[in-house]
C-alpha cells in the first residue's frame, strides 16, 4: 500500500512541475502590452507560476 502512495506522490509532483513550467513560460512570453495591461512583469514569471501551482508559502 505504501508504494502506491509513493507513486501517487511522484505522479502528482510531476504533474505540478509540468504545470509550473507551462505557466512560467506563458507568463514570461506574454507580449509587453498585454503584460502591462494585466499588471504583470514578465521577470516575475517564476514567482507567479510557483505561487499559482504550489501556493503562496511554497
Amino acid at each position: 500500500m505504501k508504494m502506491i502512495n509513493v507513486f501517487e506522490m511522484l505522479k502528482t509532483a510531476a504533474v505540478n512541475y509540468a504545470l509550473y513550467r507551462q505557466t512560467r513560460n506563458e507568463i514570461a512570453n506574454l507580449p509587453a502590452d498585454i503584460a502591462l495591461d494585466l499588471g504583470i512583469y514578465p521577470g516575475d514569471a517564476e514567482r507567479l507560476a510557483r505561487e499559482s501551482v504550489y501556493g503562496k508559502a511554497a
